[in-house]
């Protein structure tokens, strides 16, 4: 491992324009790849689609959910004949429309059952709407003030021609004769990803402007002790520069998730710089700069390398989670945090031999001086009084791990995007008005599910479903157009039932049906919480053993429903999978590298600080969510980084001197003011998350900044106490060894 330092440094020192043109050539790749990064949103995001749960939700979507436009139409009588007339004049040009598959309307109900007219008078609408059934009338009219249009695009459309279609349609209706009084909007799932896509670059935008901005701030403040004092800034934007690339090239995806990774790979590649930055300036104020650059990459390269790998193990703990936006997110800062290393440990060497780095020189910063001071006096008087620091600390500990396990899991996902968003204001007044706009959906599927037998079970099993369940406000299927016409009555013989089916519409039975093997039906709730989506669909599918399909059917529940009232309890289990996970990959890392017993000492302070999470979250009220989930095993990583950091530098001062209250007094004051300000620039880059539009990031900013407060509190409070803690078990140990045993050890 030297080895490869070393030769990295007389690389750097000896051939410096070589090392240049290769990193020239990685930023010109990574801006190539820049160019084919792409947005994820979706079901894609919650779930993998290749497991037989995602083939049948993506299957499901695809056939019936398709993707969908909605045209809230409000006005003061959303069935008057004008808005009829107007809905029946747009029809045929909006199906005309490029990427237009169908478009379906309250029209489309009311027209077979006049003769293939529209009423001329209201009292004629009267009639006709009291002939529909409440189970399809209430999907078209939610209400008297409110109609919808749902226009169905073609399947398999890109991004970018759903952004076609969606312009398309509304500058058609822009262009129309809108009645008077009548206000239209657009919403549904297209328009929804359509914005959440936006609004993520939008944001993505604002949090790395926000994050450089305020670590320039603090770099200005507290880093003044160092020349060229925003150096590790320029390293930090090259490193997510690169890793920027690497998603490009290799077909990353950007999710909610992976959105915020970047501030947290902001805040932890400035930690990297900054450690680098420091070791520099330390060694070139006593040394000629070449040994000065060959000493920082030897001895703090490997140091910044052991804190980085603990860092990333603590992210790959994420990999176990079921959620892919979780697995993303891990991914990506992985990928970030390793080159915003290596950015770090060539650039600020590379950089400082051509412009002949100079040093500001000893005592040229008094506020440095003063930290370093203040923290190493303050790890003395913790490190003579280690068993009371640490007692306080696990006691609080052990009150937030028993707190963590009463913090409520939410899965709604319209509580993560933007309040404000147009999709979603409009879809909550679709809300207020007809209950959940998330449907329980039943994938029924056979031989013939068109058969007599299917049909009339499914018309028993729906008003089962009414009659039985208090939150269940309608059930519509295809029997609801069946018995719309065939005047309410249910066929009696398969012909009967064959002739009614030849009568209804295409764009109407392709809401419910495709082919004669697959059917839906569609459970309309009252607004459900988290855990009432759980209860109830355990309910859904004891009913289903109850009242079991005819031979040869079968039904499932799938869509959005299954996924998230599923994604709760797997969110539950994975976090706790994840934190010991996160913890064991650390022990083995710490162990493997180190083979003495001050390995295990980060693992007390991350212990810690796992725990004081969870007391901060019951608190202050935090949910867990997919982003706060993966908390524990980020926390584990990024705390292990200060602790390893601290230790290493006191195994390097231990090497120098017997007393140990001297080494930890000698390390704090040597990387206090480093660690210090470090932790505030990544303190500072986190809190860019809390300028974020996105809800589930916002909150996920608050829980990582409260987590580094007290990865900074672990580092600077709880090691010396641990370290000194260590070495007085492992002097009582060789005492009771030479006095017992007469073995004698080395002083």
């Amino acid at each position: 491992m030297n080895s490869i330092f070393s030769g990295l440094a007389n690389l750097i020192v000896h051939k410096p324009g070589l090392v240049s043109k290769v990193v020239l050539v990685m930023m010109v790749v990574s801006l190539f790849g820049m160019t084919m990064l792409s947005m994820a949103t979706g079901n894609a995001t919650y779930t993998d689609i290749t497991s037989p749960r995602g083939i049948m939700l993506e299957h499901y979507t695809d056939t019936f959910e398709k993707e969908s436009v909605i045209l809230i139409l409000e006005c003061d009588d959303s069935t008057s004949p004008q808005v009829l007339n107007y809905l029946n004049t747009i029809t045929p040009s909006l199906q005309h429309l490029q990427y237009v598959n169908s478009v379906t309307s309250i029209v489309d109900v009311i027209k077979p059952l006049h003769n293939g007219t529209i009423p001329s008078s209201s009292q004629e609408i009267k009639e006709v709407k009291s002939k529909i059934p409440d189970s399809i009338l209430s999907k078209l009219v939610p209400s008297q003030l409110m109609t919808l249009v749902q226009i169905t695009l073609q399947p398999g459309l890109s991004d970018d021609r759903k952004t076609v279609a969606l312009n398309n349609i509304q500058s058609f209706i822009d262009s129309t004769s809108i009645p008077p009084g009548v206000s239209i909007h657009i919403s549904g799932q297209a328009a929804f990803q359509q914005q959440m896509k936006q609004e993520m670059s939008k944001s993505m935008g604002i949090l790395i402007g926000a994050a450089l901005i305020l670590m320039v701030i603090v770099l200005s403040l507290l880093f003044s002790y160092v020349n060229h004092r925003f150096l590790p800034i320029l390293m930090v934007a090259v490193g997510l520069l690169l890793t920027f690339g690497f998603m490009g090239l290799f077909g990353i995806q950007i999710s909610m998730t992976v959105m915020a990774a970047f501030p947290v790979l902001l805040g932890l590649g400035i930690d990297y710089a900054i450690q680098i930055h420091s070791r520099l300036e330390e060694e070139a104020r006593d040394h000629p700069l070449s040994e000065a650059i060959t000493t920082t990459i030897t001895k703090t390269g490997p140091a910044v390398m052991y804190a980085m790998f603990a860092t990333a193990i603590g992210f790959a703990a994420m990999y176990v989670s079921p959620v892919p936006m979780i697995q993303g997110f891990g991914l990506v800062s992985i990928i970030g945090v390793m080159f915003c290393y290596l950015t770090s440990l060539v650039g600020i060497p590379l950089i400082a031999v051509f412009i002949q780095y100079k040093p500001k020189g000893h005592g040229t910063s008094k506020m440095a001086d003063t930290i370093d001071n203040g923290l190493s006096k303050t790890a003395v008087w913790i490190a003579k009084r280690p068993v009371p620091i640490l007692m306080v600390v696990l006691f609080v500990a052990i009150i937030g791990i028993q707190a963590d396990t009463m913090i409520p899991v939410s899965t709604d996902e319209n509580t993560f995007v933007p309040s404000d968003m147009p999709a979603k204001v409009n879809m909550e007044k679709v809300t207020r008005v007809l209950g959940s706009t998330t449907s329980i959906p039943l994938l029924i599927t056979g031989s013939d599910v068109l058969s007599l037998d299917a049909i009339q079970w499914i018309q028993t099993f729906s008003e089962f479903e009414k009659e039985t369940k208090s939150k269940i406000i309608g059930v519509s299927s295809i029997v609801d157009y069946i018995l719309l016409y065939n005047d309410g009555v249910m066929p009696r013989t398969q012909s009967e039932l064959n002739t009614v089916l030849d009568k209804i519409p295409d764009t109407q039975k392709e809401q419910f049906v495709n082919g004669r093997m697959e059917t839906v039906i569609q459970i309309s709730t009252v607004d459900l919480e988290t855990d009432q989506m759980t209860s109830i669909k355990k309910q859904i599918e004891g009913d289903l053993v109850f009242i079991t399909p005819p031979p040869g059917v079968q039904a499932h529940i799938t869509g959005s429903f299954e996924l998230f009232s599923t994604l709760v309890p797997e969110l539950v289990d994975s976090k706790e999978l994840m934190i010991y996970l996160g913890f064991l990959f650390i022990v083995v890392f710490l162990i493997v590298v180190y083979r003495n017993v001050n390995a295990v000492s980060p693992i007390v302070p991350i212990i810690a600080i796992v725990g004081w999470n969870g007391v901060a979250m019951y608190v202050f009220g935090i949910d867990y969510n997919p982003m706060t989930a993966c908390l524990g095993s980020m926390t584990i990583g990024i705390a292990a980084e200060w602790t390893i950091l601290v230790m290493e530098r006191y195994l390097e001062e231990r090497e120098v001197t017997s007393d140990p209250i001297e080494a930890i007094k000698n390390s704090v004051r040597k990387i206090g003011s480093a660690i210090l300000v470090s932790g505030l620039a990544t303190f500072f880059g986190f809190s860019a998350l809390l300028f974020a539009t996105f809800p589930i990031i916002s909150n996920f900013g608050l829980t990582t900044i409260i987590a580094l407060a007290f990865s900074l509190i672990g580092a600077i409070v709880v090691m010396p106490a641990i370290l000194s803690f260590i070495d007085q078990i492992v002097h009582g140990v060789e005492k009771i060894e030479e006095e017992v045993l007469h073995i004698p050890h080395k002083p």
